[in-house]
């Protein structure tokens, strides 16, 4: 079922909407951006159809709205514990393709992984998507090689052309706002290239860890981390105790983003730690998003979204690592037929 309206009434359903709804979109941070008079695009809650960003790639993804940067799980004192109260609005999240299906990923790990995270769960079970289409490639993604550049999972879809707003409706919940508007023939369109191609090598195995090609990202990556927070599929967490000064003996229990790059993800007690080379962490979060991943679970995790490409302070190149390995297997293959 699909709709066409202009801004003005779009944005009157907006209203509506959120009276129920929290909903976010891309929007532009003016002066937000890396350097000094420059911009960033993140996601936030918007108004109207005019503050959403079409026309860019987000510089950060947007699941966030659903597994928060720094969460409080629970207040404690001296002989309580009490969980904070959970908005009661639902939301509603403005997602490309492939960051829809970097939603599936995220479900996988928290709701399907041998149990399932009453955090998460809390927010995602009252989450929808609007889709946004991608008319162009934009750079560094690579999508199409990752088969994510389409997607059916979402309420409805949204194409906003200058003073008119398309809407294709999936979602029956959401009827009763559009059910006075003429109905038409919206279909999204989808990207069927990119210009960055990766290709996985159907052969690839845990012998490429003694690959030379790791040895590059020991003197290259300077482990900021930057790269896993923009990912939409890293799902990794540390835990904080917060204690108030006012009264030590209370505080609350955070759950934290974490980054497999940076120094002391994988300290132990006792002081051991594991992967203090840096190639040896670029090595497991390539191999986790190509090959491990999709061993467990049947899919590759990573959805060729391509922003840790954008934001590498060292412009490495994730898909570029991923085509090496090809060369990676062919170098031990050789080894092995040596010996």
């Amino acid at each position: 079922m699909g709709f066409s309206m202009d801004n003005v009434k779009f944005n009157s359903i907006l209203q509506e909407l959120k009276k129920e709804y929290k909903i976010y979109a891309p929007i532009l941070m003016e002066g937000k951006g890396t350097f000094s008079d420059t911009d960033s695009i993140k996601y936030g809650e918007i108004s109207s159809i005019e503050e959403v960003v079409f026309d860019k790639k987000s510089n950060f993804s947007p699941k966030e709205v659903i597994l928060p940067i720094t969460q409080t799980l629970f207040y404690f004192t001296e002989d309580k514990v009490i969980e904070p109260e959970i908005d009661s609005k639902k939301i509603l999240v403005f997602l490309r393709s492939c960051d829809i299906h970097s939603v599936k990923r995220l479900d996988q790990i928290y709701l399907k992984n041998g149990g399932v995270d009453p955090y998460y769960k809390a927010l995602r079970e009252k989450t929808k998507f609007v889709l946004m289409e991608c008319e162009n490639s934009f750079e560094n993604c690579f999508c199409v090689s990752m088969g994510t550049n389409k997607t059916e999972d979402y309420a409805f879809f949204v194409r906003h052309k200058e003073n008119q707003v398309s809407i294709k409706l999936q979602d029956e919940e959401f009827e009763n706002f559009f059910k006075a508007e003429e109905v038409l023939e919206v279909e999204p369109s989808y990207v069927d290239s990119n210009d960055t191609v990766v290709k996985i090598p159907e052969n690839l195995d845990q012998r490429v860890f003694k690959a030379t090609m790791w040895k590059e990202y020991s003197a290259r990556c300077i482990a900021c981390g930057r790269c896993n927070m923009v990912c939409g599929t890293c799902a990794c967490f540390t835990m904080q105790d917060i204690f108030y000064k006012d009264n030590p003996k209370s505080g609350e229990r955070r759950r934290v983003w974490a980054s497999c790059h940076v120094d002391g993800f994988t300290s132990m007690a006792g002081g051991h730690s594991f992967r203090l080379d840096k190639g040896e962490r670029m090595r497991f979060k390539v191999m986790h998003k190509v090959y491990d991943y999709k061993k467990r679970f049947g899919y590759h995790m990573c959805t060729g979204c391509g922003r840790c490409d954008d934001v590498c302070p060292e412009y490495i190149s994730f898909a570029n690592s991923v085509n090496k390995l090809n060369d990676a297997m062919k170098e031990i293959k050789a080894e092995e037929e040596v010996k």
